[in-house]
């Protein structure tokens, strides 16, 4: 049976964050699947609660578990909820897992500040727009530039989005978590500061660190990521 992808994406982006990797996808012939989250995307000025976050995603794999075996693939956010429910009580029908940039336990200190950091970008006029726009203006290649904002920035469900990260028992879900998986980080990401702890838990975990990479591994560097894409989806043909 032909593996079946789900994407998701992290926090204020959307589905179309991961354009390069579906076209990717598409012409290797695996069927994909990009969720939008609760108040982001096509979802955008709704609300962001956990449990309906929790429930597009296991909606996603499980439509597509029908069609084959499922590899999941969270970026940021995303991923962070997605080791939450990969490693639930009960294992979802997921074969393997790819966590990109979100080694990091979403609680006390770090948290805070993040989200101090991200009120005062909202403050800022045009809810600083302008700051962002040259950041990744500077950072990304020109053929993911606009895909990061092209279904709209979730500016609204971005703290509560925060705030509900709090609350995953990440180390015990990534405990739980059996089937392969991946840990992919960009070299200067921020969320790197746990990546010892989450591979001490999770000792079958494969660690790859891209080079001269930021947190936005996807669009930073698209063909990497699919290329790592391909050793996921290899390893699970294979087995």
């Amino acid at each position: 049976m032909v593996v079946q992808v789900v994407l998701v994406h992290g926090i204020r982006t959307s589905a179309t964050m991961w354009r390069a990797q579906r076209e990717y996808l598409a012409e290797r012939g695996n069927p994909v699947t990009a969720v939008d989250l609760p108040g982001h995307g096509a979802l955008l000025g709704g609300e962001f609660t956990l449990e309906s976050a929790m429930a597009t995603i296991d909606d996603a794999v499980q439509d597509a578990a029908r069609r084959g075996p499922v590899l999941l693939v969270g970026h940021s956010m995303g991923g962070l909820l997605s080791i939450d429910y990969v490693g639930g009580e009960e294992p979802p029908p997921v074969a393997g897992f790819v966590a990109a940039s979100c080694t990091a336990i979403p609680r006390g200190l770090g948290l805070a500040t993040y989200r101090l950091l991200a009120r005062g970008f909202d403050a800022l006029p045009d809810r600083g727009m302008w700051l962002t726009g040259r950041v990744l203006d500077r950072t990304l290649p020109a053929e993911t530039r606009a895909d990061f904002g092209a279904g709209g920035y979730a500016f609204d469900a971005q703290d509560t989005a925060l705030r509900s990260l709090s609350v995953l028992d990440l180390l015990t879900a990534l405990g739980r978590i059996r089937v392969p998986l991946w840990f992919v980080n960009g070299q200067y990401d921020q969320l790197r500061v746990n990546e010892k702890l989450f591979l001490r838990v999770a000792p079958h975990a494969e660690l790859i660190v891209i080079p001269r990479t930021s947190h936005l591994v996807t669009a930073m560097r698209p063909r990497v990521f699919n290329a790592l894409l391909e050793v996921a989806l290899t390893t699970l043909e294979r087995t």
